[in-house]
This record gives structure tokens, C-alpha cells and sequence, in this order.
């Protein structure tokens, strides 16, 4: 959106300052279009000063880009140079946080960042894929997962994870946990989980199911394998063999794999972070038969420059067809990796497409 008043010329806009003075602190906080070059530049721009008469201010470079600009040859020489400092700035940032008590505030990291709380929180969400809060919650939620895992008691893994009361660690518990954090410290032990394991085209499939709906679904070559992945990942649990009521719910999964027409409406036990489960629900909403990039799926979240993030969700998908990641191409419209094999994503999209004629 440009943001140049209608009311007000340019050289009355106190972002014209910034650009008289080339003021290095201001980059990042908008751009500006010369209408008589076409180009747009940084406030910093050592280019020749513009007739403020022919210039349009703007937000971000891609909303100079909507209305018809491109980027100056120093500028785009920069860019590189400038995204490599905002991802230090954002290491140090994510450093920071990690190492505090508790969560610094959005002004204290922005100052040490040297970057205006607005522009540190947008180039930190674009860059984690998460905003500072939610990627602290995710660093908590990892390090409280860690001390339970390490035998620690509950009440000393909440303290060392950051969570300053019982209370406030037993409210958020489910969430972070999947379980209560008893359960989750004896590697599931007081939780029941029922799987089976079966055939389909694609070779062996394991279904799991929590109390509180489907929380695997694993395909590979060897049944075996697939049940050792199960037991690691709830090593203590009460891992429940199939009965005829749950056999029902496997040859469910195998049908929608064969006819993915037939859909696939689960309860899913999803236990992933804040952006992975933005990912996860975006990948849903790819209707069979279609296929998005990664780079779309950043942009359909809102995230466009999360492109990696994005492939890194896909990859921690442990719910196969049901999270459809196998729907996920690069830009190119070639197949990338996927965790249950290329040919398998290979066979799944061809499946899909049968399906649709």
C-alpha cells in the first residue's frame, strides 16, 4: 500500500528526512519510488536525491514492486548483504531468548537487534517463521520436553523451562505436552495407544490412535520397522494391539490411500509447534489431485521468506496422507524429498489424479 498521503506532498512526510539525511536506521521501515526512473530505493540509497514531487513512499519492497517499481542496481546488490544482517540479527535474537529466565520483551530485543520494535518483530517472524513469543514458547516447550526426558522431577523441569508456577505449567500442559506431564516423563506410560499394521499399494502402513484421535500413520517397506518407530516415539506407553473395531479405522486410512476421492475425516492427535501445525492445516486445505510449493505455502500462510521453515514442517509430518505433505513440490514442479520416500509421493500423487478422472 502506498503509503504517501493524498493530502500531503512527499517533502512534507517526515520519512523524506530519513531520506535527505540517508539515514541508515530507517532501512527496513519503508521504501521509496522514483516515478520518473521507475525504481525504488532504501532511505540510506546513495543515489542522486529525487525531486521529492516525483517520489511515492512504501511499506515493504514488494508493495513498490505491485505498483510497477523495481529495484535500484546498488539495491539489489544489497539485498544479499542486508538479509544476511537481519539472519545474525535473528541468531543473536533467538540466542537471547533462549538463554533468559524469561522472555525478554519486544522493545529490549528490538534494541539489540538495533532495529524498531515493528520492523525486528516482522523480519524475526519472516525469517523463524514465528513471531519472538511464540518461537519462546516453542524453545520452552522443547526444553521442558528435555528435562522430563531426563528423569527430573515435573516441578524441577517446569522451573528450568521458564514456567514460574504450577499453575500456569498444568494449564498449558495438553498443549505442549500431548499428555500430563507425568504421563509424558514416563515416555507415555499411563497412555493408551491402539495401532495396526497392514498392506496397501504404497507397501506397509502402522495406524496409531491416542484418546484423543489419530497420532501416526507410517508408511515404509518392513512392519517391523514401522512398529520399532512407534515404540520409540512412545516408549512406555500402553501400546494396544489391533482389535476387529480398530481394523475398521486401518482398512479406512488404506481405502482413502487407494481412492483418495473417498476423503479422509479423522480425529488427528497433532503435537507440533505453532508454525508447524499452521503448515500442517495449510497443507490440508490442498485439494487431491493438486500440488503447491513450498514457496506457496509460505505465502499462503503469510510468511513468504519461510520457505525453509516450510520444508522443515513437511519433513516432521508423522501423519502420512492424512497431513498430505506428499502434495508439496518445489517451484519447478519437481518432486523433492519426502520422509516416506520420492516414489511413494510419486505413487500418491498418481493415485490422486486417477481419482479425479
Amino acid at each position: 500500500m502506498n503509503n504517501t498521503s493524498n493530502n500531503r506532498s512527499p517533502d512534507q512526510d517526515p520519512r523524506w528526512a530519513a531520506v535527505l539525511a540517508r539515514d541508515p536506521s530507517a532501512d527496513g521501515t519503508f521504501v521509496y519510488g522514483v516515478k520518473t526512473t521507475g525504481i525504488y530505493c532504501h532511505p540510506s540509497s546513495l543515489s542522486r536525491l529525487p525531486n521529492p514531487r516525483n517520489v511515492e513512499f512504501f511499506d515493504t519492497p514488494e508493495q513498490a514492486q505491485a505498483a510497477g517499481y523495481r529495484p535500484s542496481k546498488r539495491l539489489a546488490r544489497d539485498q544479499t548483504q542486508i538479509a544476511a544482517q537481519q539472519a545474525a540479527r535473528v541468531a543473536a535474537a533467538c540466542r537471547q531468548i533462549e538463554a533468559a529466565e524469561e522472555l525478554p520483551g519486544l522493545n529490549d530485543l528490538a534494541r539489540t537487534a538495533g532495529l524498531s520494535p515493528f520492523h525486528f518483530h516482522r523480519v524475526f517472524k519472516s525469517i523463524t517463521g514465528l513471531t519472538p513469543k511464540a518461537y519462546a514458547a516453542a524453545h520452552r516447550s522443547r526444553k521442558v520436553r528435555e528435562r522430563l526426558a531426563d528423569a527430573g522431577s515435573v516441578t524441577e523441569a517446569l522451573y528450568d523451562a521458564g514456567f514460574n508456577s504450577n499453575s500456569r505449567f498444568y494449564e498449558a500442559a495438553d498443549k505442549v505436552l500431548g499428555m500430563k506431564p507425568a504421563d509424558y516423563r514416563a515416555a507415555g506410560q499411563n497412555t493408551d495407544i491402539r495401532f495396526a499394521v497392514g498392506q496397501c499399494s504404497l507397501g506397509a502402513i502402522l495406524v496409531a490412535q491416542s484418546e484423543r484421535g489419530v497420532c501416526a500413520i507410517l508408511l515404509g517397506d518392513d512392519p517391523d520397522t514401522l512398529v520399532r518407530d512407534l515404540q520409540d516415539k512412545f516408549r512406555r506407553a500402553n501400546l494396544i494391539g489391533a482389535d476387529r473395531e480398530f481394523e475398521q479405522l486401518i482398512a479406512q486410512v488404506v481405502g482413502f490411500i487407494e481412492a483418495p476421492a473417498l476423503g479422509l475425516d479423522l480425529p488427528l492427535d497433532l503435537r507440533g509447534t505453532a508454525f508447524q501445525e499452521r503448515v500442517w492445516q495449510a497443507l490440508r486445505e490442498i485439494p487431491p489431485g493438486s500440488t503447491a510449493s513450498y514457496a506457496e505455502i509460505a505465502q499462503r500462510i503469510g510468511l513468504p521468506k519461510a520457505v525453509r521453515a516450510v520444508a522443515q514442517a513437511c519433513g516432521a509430518n508423522s501423519l502420512a496422507v492424512a497431513i498430505p505433505c506428499h502434495r508439496v513440490v518445489r517451484s519447478d514442479g519437481n518432486l523433492s524429498g519426502y520422509r516416506w520416500g520420492v516414489e511413494r509421493k510419486r505413487q500418491l500423487l498418481a493415485l490422486e489424479r486417477v481419482s479425479e478422472d
